[in-house]
């Protein structure tokens, strides 16, 4: 069995993004990156705070994973191993 070695990539509008975002939401998406890197997308989405889930419409073939109460990390995963991160949202209380 062969382990899959994942990277982790970031869209040009993401790392905008990421420049204007709190510093606990930069940490949590660094720990979140680092985990793929470590053991893997598959294991990392077994851990359940983070509600990694598919997304559906317009967003599908992409995954949502929780930062935190109000962040959504949107990547998306491609045969090679890679994961590129293709933007953050901020969802207000209302959109829940």
């Amino acid at each position: 069995m062969s382990l899959k070695i994942y990277r982790v990539e970031f869209s040009k509008f993401a790392a905008k993004q990421i420049l204007k975002l709190p510093l606990s939401i930069k940490a949590a998406l660094e720990i979140w990156r680092h985990t793929v890197e470590l053991t893997g997308l598959l294991e990392t989405r077994k851990l359940k705070g983070y509600h990694d889930e598919p997304l559906k419409g317009r967003h599908q073939g992409e995954r949502s994973v929780r930062l935190n109460r109000a962040y959504r990390l949107i990547y998306k995963e491609f045969e090679h191993g890679n994961v590129v991160i293709v933007g953050i949202l901020e969802v207000n209380k209302h959109d829940y």
